[in-house]
């Protein structure tokens, strides 16, 4: 008998249950950097000011387990002293995080957790890190577990990796509980070393379009894109030992095993090198106010993602190429792991209304799809409140 009953209509105790811990875990958006962060590499995300909401209290028992959602309108039970198995969907965020928890020996007892997501899910701004996070963080101050945010963070990705069968790097989980508001995080996936630019976009904002769309490809082709690349360095590492990732190359390296390297492997590694390069670039461009020319990064990223990773679809490609005829449009690309999702713009302000409209409705007549469009700006991180 599983250990896992979902339920569908919320418990009478659940009407009551205003929480003793309340959680505010946010999404997360990547200026540029993606696919980067799994190879060692650069990034530059931040957390945004959309979040998931989670109430947390003890229940008085020793072992059960009650969440809830309230944006699902659906929830499940589960008993700490029996075997975690898998659940469905969003389900396993959580129980891949209690299960590692258990794992650390962290004395968990019963409670109930209430959980409203503000985040739009499969829009590419990781909803399920912000979840992981989320509970982790809850249980860590509802039990008094003495976790640091870095453990914190390291956990929710093991988690993701191990129970969700998802091989996501860290910049997700880092984004999520390490932002500071109003700031960009430039991360070094290897050694974790951050340096906080301040977000001084001067007359623009961010915006995100959502395609609406996500392509079955999605799941599968996201961790074949990392086997390619961790076969790329397997290969290599037969002459050349010391090549730990995608990240310990260099262009002359990639070149001279070009002819070994199967399928798209050298493709996979030229893109990542490249999108490194952006990265490192496009922080100077922040940092001294050229919003052009980090805009052009930004195409360039798009360009790399849609031809030589190919984790891009025609939706975002078409939103993308429609941005570059707007000259009050400074850059555009796919963010996330790819296969629909949204595109990140960096637009100047008062041009978003017309904007939103007038590609809406051009992209309605090609896909017969809605856009949704959300301003995002950057915010802090994880945010714990005692009730």
């Amino acid at each position: 008998m599983t250990n896992i009953r979902s339920f569908s209509r919320k418990p009478a105790f659940f009407q009551k249950n205003e929480g003793t811990i309340k959680v505010e875990s946010p999404g997360r958006i990547n200026l540029i950097g993606e696919h980067t962060d799994y190879n060692d590499g650069f990034v530059m995300p931040t957390a945004i000011d959309k979040k998931i909401i989670l109430k947390f209290q003890k229940n008085q028992t020793e072992n059960f387990c009650r969440i809830y959602s309230e944006t699902f309108s659906k929830g499940f039970e589960f008993h700490l002293d029996k075997k975690i198995e898998k659940g469905s969907g969003w389900e396993n965020y959580v129980l891949g995080v209690v299960q590692e928890l258990l794992g650390k020996n962290a004395k968990l007892e019963g409670f109930d957790c209430i959980i409203e997501s503000k985040l739009p899910v499969g829009a590419g701004i990781s909803s399920s890190a912000a979840l992981e996070c989320g509970i982790a963080s809850g249980l860590n101050h509802l039990f008094d577990l003495g976790l640091e945010d870095l453990e914190i963070v390291k956990l929710s990705q093991k988690a993701e990796n191990d129970f969700v069968n998802s091989n996501c790097g860290i910049m997700d989980q880092y984004s999520s509980v390490m932002s500071k508001k109003d700031h960009i995080i430039l991360l070094d996936c290897r050694s974790l070393e951050a340096e906080y630019i301040p977000a001084h976009f001067q007359n623009c904002k961010l915006l995100l379009l959502n395609t609406n769309v996500s392509h079955n490809l999605a799941d599968s082709d996201y961790n074949s894109r990392r086997e390619e690349c961790d076969a790329a360095i397997r290969n290599i590492q037969k002459s050349k030992p010391e090549i730990r990732s995608v990240r310990d190359l260099n262009f002359d390296t990639l070149e001279e095993f070009k002819e070994e390297l199967e399928g798209k492997m050298y493709e996979r590694c030229l893109y990542v090198l490249k999108e490194n390069g952006r990265v490192l670039e496009a922080s100077k461009t922040l940092k001294s106010g050229n919003l052009r020319d980090f805009g052009k990064l930004m195409y360039e990223s798009h360009e790399g993602l849609q031809h030589n990773y190919e984790v891009s679809c025609q939706e975002l490609d078409f939103l993308v190429a429609f941005s570059r005829e707007k000259d009050f449009i400074y850059g555009s690309r796919m963010m996330g792991g790819g296969f629909g999702g949204c595109t990140i713009n960096l637009i100047e302000e008062d041009k978003i209304v017309a904007y939103v409209e007038e590609v809406s409705s051009a992209y309605f007549s090609k896909f017969n799809i809605e856009l949704d469009a959300i301003s995002v700006r950057p915010d802090e991180g994880t945010k714990i409140y005692k009730e």
